[in-house]
């Protein structure tokens, strides 16, 4: 019999490898150019929930808020805190990305409203046949 955990963690890294595969579809086909600023926010994003996954321990017992009731733990508390508790990279990754996705978000926006004062429209097509 599967485990529930693993049989919805399965399905989780199912659900964001097909956004992510949506998200490039829509980056790289659709001509739009406010679609592909959309795409690019859809596929930045799956990736941090990704990122936020691997980082992610499955363990049992379940890991529980660490309360210290003494100044000096012993060795057995440390290694099972160590064995339970969260890799803290992933979401510092992820909060750096999401910062830096932010700023270029904000330029691509910028961007592409420049270029509908220049040409227009925001169709590629549209826009490679008038530059000739």
């Amino acid at each position: 019999m599967i485990d529930v955990r693993t049989y919805l963690f399965t399905v989780t890294y199912v659900a964001i490898l097909v956004n992510i595969v949506i998200s490039l579809y829509g980056v790289f086909v659709r001509p739009n150019v406010i679609k592909k600023i959309i795409a690019l926010s859809i596929f930045g994003d799956s990736i941090y929930v990704y990122s936020i996954l691997i980082g992610f321990r499955k363990a049992e017992p379940y890991p529980v808020i660490p309360i210290m009731t003494t100044w000096q733990p012993s060795s057995e508390y440390i290694s099972q805190f160590a064995s339970t508790a969260v890799d803290p990279v992933p979401p510092a990754l992820v909060l750096t990305g999401v910062v830096i996705g932010l700023a270029v978000m904000l330029f691509l926006v910028f961007l592409a409203l420049q270029t509908y004062r220049l040409f227009g429209t925001l169709d590629i097509r549209k826009i490679v046949r008038m530059r000739g």
